[in-house]
């Protein structure tokens, strides 16, 4: 009787102790996520602190950070999803979720539809109609001056309901050239490379109503990329390198950083990420403007990073509800606060510091909601985006509008003919 008595009080012991220790986290079934932000200490101490609080909300999980630079991130995905050894949660690029959930590196996201019904639409990532990333921001583009320098020049102030159209937006910036108080007019940034091209320009496409692949099936570019809309903006594109309305190819990444603020541009297409500077430098002058209406409506880009969960991981509702836990409104509005980024939800912004009704930049949250235009939703993207990038490029340096386009809508269908249509259904 003594034995079994104290077999009990033992049992009874261990299962105090092990209680105890999944209060205090011991239990926790680990969770790897990488991150693309290394290097930026802003974004390391606020996901630093939402990791922290979720690791001590609950005794199932434990998750464990890993960040990495961003240049070099989206390669360090690749690499490890080729060796099988992909995290528990990654971040992904929005427009280049697609091509992962294809590639098989991500799985759909398990959190209900009905509690981010809310959130901005490019802040959800979706493929083949579910969900498979979800962002904590978004982030949107404006057309960035200061209201004196348009009131000075006897220029119209557009508005989200009446933006400049083709006519007043091309004679806007001829106005300001022939004010001779700037280098140029205008500065589109194409000192920086890569995903700036399609995610700032093609919306200029698409205003014309031309768009970098066919959305009806992504399966060709042809007539959409080449067509008589796309080639109409290529030559008005060509046309404002041509008549020095804005500095091409070989701008100098510092005059890109400080030009507006220097006074070498009178306009700035920039994004909401610069913000912040703009108000510092200009106060009440500065002035976020909507993209110009070109034909077919202004348009901007749309989404950001994104949290998903990968193909691999045998912990799949835990990732999803590190997610679900991390895209709270506090940490939206934090992340807002700090960074200037666009709160996905309107309850976020309605306490953020930047985006409150009537905040300066509350503009931004209006332009992703009425203007943004996502890239094209294919695993395709990721070359498509490549292709577009030399194309706009090579126009802008002076090469022939309608054969640039042709051939870059043959080098997309040929891409999408050697992935066999990318597994998008076809009716």
């Amino acid at each position: 009787m003594k034995t079994i008595i104290m077999k009990n009080v033992l049992m009874t012991a261990s299962a105090s102790l092990l209680s105890l220790g999944a209060i205090n986290g011991y239990a926790q079934t680990n969770l790897s996520l990488w991150y693309h932000g290394a290097g930026n200490p802003v974004e390391a101490k606020i996901i630093d602190q939402i990791v922290d609080d979720f690791n001590n909300s609950q005794s199932d999980w434990k998750v464990a950070l890993q960040s990495f630079p961003q240049e070099s991130y989206n390669d360090s995905v690749i690499a490890a999803a080729l060796a099988g050894n992909l995290p528990d949660i990654l971040d992904v690029d929005g427009p280049v979720m697609p091509n992962w959930a294809w590639a098989g590196y991500l799985q759909p996201l398990n959190i209900d539809e009905a509690a981010i019904a809310d959130f901005l639409p490019g802040t959800k990532g979706y493929w083949n109609g579910k969900l498979y990333s979800l962002g904590l921001w978004d982030a949107a583009v404006a057309m960035i001056t200061r209201k004196s320098t348009l009131t000075d020049a006897n220029i119209r102030i557009p508005t989200l309901d009446q933006p400049w159209s083709l006519d007043e937006f091309n004679a806007a910036l001829e106005t300001l050239k022939q004010t001779g108080k700037y280098d140029y007019p205008l500065d589109l940034g194409l000192a920086w490379k890569g995903e700036w091209f399609p995610y700032a320009f093609s919306p200029f496409l698409q205003s014309f109503g031309g768009d970098i692949v066919d959305r009806s099936t992504y399966q060709s570019a042809e007539g959409v990329l080449n067509g008589d809309a796309a080639i109409a903006f290529g030559e008005w594109w060509q046309m404002l390198f041509q008549e020095g309305y804005t500095p091409g190819n070989s701008q100098d990444t510092a005059d890109r950083e400080t030009g507006l603020v220097d006074g070498k541009y009178a306009i700035q297409w920039n994004g909401n990420w610069t913000a912040l500077n703009m108000l510092k430098a200009f106060g009440d002058d500065v002035l976020f403007l909507p993209a110009p209406d070109l034909g077919q409506g202004p348009k901007i880009g749309a989404a950001s990073w994104q949290f998903g969960v990968s193909a691999t991981t045998p912990h799949a509702q835990g990732a999803a509800d590190f997610i679900k836990f991390a895209t709270q409104d506090r940490y939206m509005t934090t992340f807002s606060d700090a960074i200037g980024l666009i709160p996905p939800t309107k309850t976020a912004a309605a306490v953020s510091q930047h985006y409150h009704q009537g905040a300066p930049m509350a503009t931004f949250f209006e332009l992703s909601a009425q203007q943004a235009v996502l890239r094209p939703v294919t695993p395709g993207y990721v070359v498509a985006a490549k292709v577009l990038e030399k194309a706009l490029a090579d126009i802008a340096d002076g090469a022939d509008v309608a054969d640039t386009l042709d051939n870059a809508a043959d080098e997309i269908n040929n891409d999408i003919r050697r992935n066999l249509g990318y597994g998008h259904s076809v009716n």
